[in-house]
């Protein structure tokens, strides 16, 4: 009986100590995990310096959605950073010209993660343009030439998009959140709420995120390390030098032009991606810039 007794007592005493280190192990577990998801929060964000109002509480807890779902799209979000050295030189020259906010920059951050992007609806580029309004704007839009494409052509364009929706809306907020909502889509919300703050507005789910997207992109953008990004400075993806060449006549084949370029075609259709056919038809004689790479190809 005695054995047994003490047998008993072994076996509650094992399954204790299971127990215990178990809870610890958990505990560590959880702790290092809250260590790796928990994020910094700010006390304060604004869009072109028009601040966010985090202290209504249904405001607070859409920014912190996108702040948490971009934060922890680790390896995306790494790509964003790394093209954005290369992109961002590019766009900011260009929206300063135009008198457009810096933070719009962000913008195509979210509409296309600054690549090429195709949309199912027909959307192309890195400022994610429909055909109709890619011509309204001034682009040329055919089978053989797409400047949507066009990372500077482009940026021109949006820019005279969103100068027009801030005359209209009197605000950057509205005028970026009717990137997305569309002008007319977010007038009659305004109307039909009888409000005029972009966070007053019940929107579909996709224009009621769009600009909480921005901000989060942008408040992770200007401050990495504070959400786990580390990228080294080699790391970055760079834009490569060009020079160009200015060309008003039809080039039968892209493949031979490039080769007499000094580079391959690949290279070329890379430099100038709103090249979209093997050929350049031009019989209107109109002028195009093509840009070459000097090195790094």
């Amino acid at each position: 009986m005695k054995k047994i007794q003490m047998f008993g007592i072994a076996v509650v005493m094992i399954f204790a100590s299971g127990l215990f280190i178990f809870a610890i192990s958990g505990t560590t577990r959880e702790k290092e995990l809250g260590e790796k998801t928990s994020q910094y929060f700010p006390s304060t964000v604004d869009f072109a310096g028009e601040r966010a109002p985090l202290q209504i509480a249904d405001v607070k807890e859409r920014f912190d959605r996108e702040l948490l779902i971009n934060a922890n799209l680790h390896s995306s979000t790494i790509l964003i950073i790394k093209r954005a050295n290369r992109a961002f030189p590019i766009i900011e020259p260009i929206l300063k010209q135009y008198g457009v906010p810096d933070d719009f920059k962000y913008l195509a951050v979210i509409e296309s993660s600054l690549t090429n992007a195709v949309s199912s609806a027909g959307a192309r580029g890195v400022w994610q343009f429909m055909p109709d309004t890619a011509k309204e704007k001034g682009m040329e839009v055919t089978e053989g030439i797409d400047e949507r494409y066009h990372l500077q052509k482009s940026t021109e364009a949006a820019c005279k998009y969103l100068l027009k929706a801030k005359e209209k809306f009197g605000n950057w907020t509205l005028a970026a959140a009717s990137y997305n909502g569309g002008m007319s889509g977010i007038n009659n919300k305004i109307v039909e709420q009888k409000v005029s703050d972009y966070y007053d507005l019940l929107l579909t789910d996709e224009t009621s995120r769009y600009v909480f997207r921005i901000l989060a992109l942008k408040e992770i953008m200007k401050n990495p390390t504070l959400y786990g990004f580390e990228v080294a400075k080699h790391e970055l993806y760079d834009n490569i030098p060009t020079k160009t060449i200015e060309v008003d006549s039809s080039i039968t084949d892209l493949a031979t032009f490039a080769k007499s370029q000094g580079i391959n075609y690949k290279i070329l259709k890379i430099h100038n991606p709103w090249l979209r056919d093997k050929k350049l038809s031009n019989p209107a004689k109109k002028k195009y810039i093509i840009e070459i790479p000097t090195q790094g190809y």
